[in-house]
């Protein structure tokens, strides 16, 4: 009972190590062009699925956008994706955004992520720190069904607002986990 117990979290572990490198090649190094038009097709299909999100972005200072990110995980896991800095109707910057996590988590999913940055001081929080950790710096609300629902612009009180769409994959676990968002050097 031990040696199959063993060889089926070994399997796992290899399964998911395989489908972990090979998923996060497919996310990384795309060209600034392609990154360009992803961010805003992902901003639109965002604002298709929460109205709030294009309502705050009328008021936000700017917005970091990473439509693909790819996350895969069993017991230790991670995420990478690259994004853009959008301010106006430009994109000013490029980033990367990289998870690391540990815990009981298993599977593999993809999803976008928008932050929509309501200050200045966050703004320039990210633009000059050498690499922004979310939970320290700016504060960070994300915003699901319920918060949506109650947000609006008057209620804004926060420097920052994250909005995780178009998921796909299945992800299962609990897990500690932590996100570093890095300006790529051109």
């Amino acid at each position: 009972m031990y040696n199959i117990r063993r060889d089926f979290f070994a399997i796992m572990f290899m399964t998911t190590a395989f489908l972990s490198i090979g998923v996060i090649n497919q996310a990384t190094a795309a060209s600034t062009e392609n990154l360009d038009k992803d961010s805003w097709q992902a901003l639109k299909t965002l604002y298709k699925t929460e109205p709030v999100a294009e309502q705050l972005s009328h008021t936000a200072k700017a917005i970091l956008v990473f439509p693909n990110m790819v996350k895969a995980g069993f017991v230790f896991g991670g995420s990478y994706g690259e994004g853009t800095l959008i301010k106006g109707s430009s994109v000013v910057d490029y980033y990367n955004s990289v998870t690391g996590s540990w815990g009981l988590q298993i599977g593999a999913q993809t999803y976008g992520y928008a932050v929509l940055l309501m200050t200045d001081e966050a703004v320039r929080y990210v633009e000059d720190t050498n690499g922004w950790e979310m939970g320290i710096g700016p504060t960070v609300v994300l915003v699901d069904e319920g918060i949506a629902k109650n947000l609006s612009s008057s209620s804004l009180q926060h420097d920052a607002y994250a909005f995780i769409f178009s998921q796909q994959g299945l992800m299962a676990g609990i897990s500690l986990e932590g996100t570093k968002i890095t300006k790529i050097k051109q």
